[in-house]
């Protein structure tokens, strides 16, 4: 799978092969009583919801290195989960080495589960793997399908708009509510499911919002490869009516709006579907832009008295305590992206001397000019500093301090520089409104919230605010991207005593979403990467250039 021109020669390793997951089930439990169930995906990777489904196919897709020679262990679990009048389904896959998301459990319902390693999806015939879900004794789980292909290097995106014509009527007292399925074909004459368009309501003349698609999710870089469209008719049920379909393929597509990219869809000759629009740009890489991240380093103050051992800042002289251990974890990660390593650290939720003033929002190292801390090793002097001098006090407010890092991203929102604020907390927060309003606010410009659950405090708040099953919204204001990111330390304690590796896997997950975050906000404001610099010449030398 890798050539030989990928071999490293200094190293002596062939880089992983990347393959793509696609996730279908068949026959899950029905568990809600009013409608079908309503599938998604959780911990390694999440899909859509699906309302209304027992047999989901999951557009969203798990991109995986692949080694021939390691036994790469699978988890895939599906749950059904109730939040409020929300139904939502999970899928969760994980490494079954990995901690599972104990903070999500205790709100779902289990549905089955199934254990594969990824060679047998690669090796299955056509690299197709269908198991049952087991799990539940007495009980059949319906299947799970899944299906793996070795990714090309295509870094392209397609931007495309269709529209449809006389479409046919569907529904009793109204017209149609048309959508579109797209879908690449394999080897093996199977197709897997790569976009839906949204739902056009009540209308036989739909034109659809434009879309855009990596290229290798279309076609994976065969040009060739034909792609079918389905064309539907939404129904609440579920049973969505079928209207026809046509097949195309990505070169017809590249040619654009044109005489070639009008369709007619197969069982209705009357009904065409036209290409209004197509484009083509390369992706950007987290490593096309990557070169300063601002990093600004936050941790509140609960209160307790730190020296006692029941706080939570108590200061053991023979190891760190949560709060240390959870930045050090990710901040020795996040410094190496700063050129300065300079961080201004910031405490909240406590009364500062001398005349016992609260504040939610103070330099840790106690200088209002200038709290930047030199390292992490300097926020970790500072904060044990501080634990000396200030008195721990709530009530814990989040929203001065998210507005504070929001002042400064506000200032530079021309992509040369990003914020990464990390609020390390004990799950308490008293000004929840005001939160998710500065979340929503602060969601529009180049920053990225990580917080870091410390003791055994119910956590449902910060669920909230990590926003991945309700986006956080404000005043009927939903925020503009995903921009927080929050993890339970208590997780990731090792109970053989490992720290090194417990925190390691902390580190990884916090910082997980990062590149995605930062390169959502650069793609929405058109931001590219500045170009690469000229390639050293050393002195006395000169490059030669020659034609081919």
């Amino acid at each position: 799978m890798s050539s030989m021109y990928d071999f490293d020669p200094i190293t002596g390793n062939i880089p992983a092969t990347k393959v793509e997951i696609t996730v279908s089930c068949r026959h899950l439990l029905d568990k809600d009583t009013f409608s079908k169930s309503d599938p998604s995906e959780y911990n390694f990777g999440r899909t859509e919801v699906i309302d209304n489904t027992l047999n989901p196919d999951f557009v969203r897709k798990y991109i995986l290195d692949y080694f021939f020679e390691e036994k790469q262990n699978l988890l895939f679990k599906s749950y059904y989960t109730l939040f409020g009048f929300l139904t939502v389904h999970v899928l969760l896959l994980s490494f079954p080495s990995s901690l599972q998301c104990s903070v999500f459990a205790s709100t779902q319902d289990f549905l089955g589960q199934v254990f594969c390693t990824l060679g047998e999806i690669v090796g299955s015939p056509a690299s197709r793997l269908e198991k049952p879900l087991g799990g539940i004794p007495g009980k059949k789980c319906g299947t799970i399908i899944l299906s793996a292909e070795e990714l090309s290097n295509c870094r392209d995106s397609a931007t495309m708009q269709f529209c449809a014509n006389k479409l046919d009527k569907k529904d009793f007292f109204g017209k149609s509510d048309p959508f579109m399925v797209f879908y690449r074909s394999n080897e093996d004459g199977t197709f897997t499911i790569c976009h839906k368009t949204e739902v056009v309501k009540n209308t036989l003349n739909p034109v659809w919002q434009p879309f855009t698609i990596p290229v290798r999710a279309l076609c994976n870089g065969d040009y060739d490869r034909t792609i079918k469209v389905e064309v539907y008719d939404w129904d609440r049920d579920g049973s969505h009516d079928f209207i026809g379909d046509f097949t195309t393929s990505y070169r017809e597509l590249a040619r654009g709006q044109s005489q070639f990219n009008v369709y007619e869809v197969r069982h209705f000759s009357s009904i065409s579907v036209t290409l209004l629009s197509f484009s083509v740009e390369s992706e950007f890489t987290f490593l096309d832009y990557i070169k300063d991240l601002i990093n600004i380093m936050n941790f509140p103050l609960s209160t307790g008295n730190p020296s006692q051992s029941t706080s939570l800042h108590y200061m053991n002289p023979y190891q760190l305590n949560a709060y240390a251990m959870a930045l050090k974890a990710v901040g020795e990660i996040i410094q190496d992206y700063d050129s300065d390593k300079m961080f201004p650290a910031l405490g909240f939720g406590a009364k500062l001397p001398p005349d016992g003033r609260v504040s939610h929002e103070f330099p840790l190292n106690g200088n209002l000019e200038n709290p930047y801390c030199n390292g992490i090793e300097g926020i970790l002097e500072a904060y044990h500093e501080s634990l000396k001098t200030v008195q721990l006090y709530g009530p814990t407010n989040f929203a001065p301090v998210v507005n504070h890092v929001a002042r400064y991203a506000a200032a530079v929102q021309d992509g040369s520089q990003y914020f990464v604020l990390l609020i390390i907390t004990d799950g308490v927060i008293s000004d929840m409104a005001q939160t998710k309003e500065a979340i929503v606010n602060a969601a529009k410009l180049p920053m990225s919230i990580i917080i870091v659950g410390v003791g055994q405090a119910e956590f449902d708040a910060m669920v909230e605010l990590d926003g991945d099953d309700i986006r956080v919204s404000s005043r009927g204001k939903l925020a503009e991207r995903d921009i927080v990111q929050f993890v339970p330390f208590r997780d990731y304690m090792d109970r053989t005593g490992n720290h090194v590796l417990s925190m390691a896997r902390l580190a990884k997950d916090v910082l997980a979403e990062i590149p995605d975050q930062f390169i959502s906000y650069m793609k929405t404001r058109g931001v590219k990467p500045n170009p690469a610099p000229p390639p050293y010449t050393p002195p006395g030398h000169t490059h030669h250039h020659t034609q081919i």
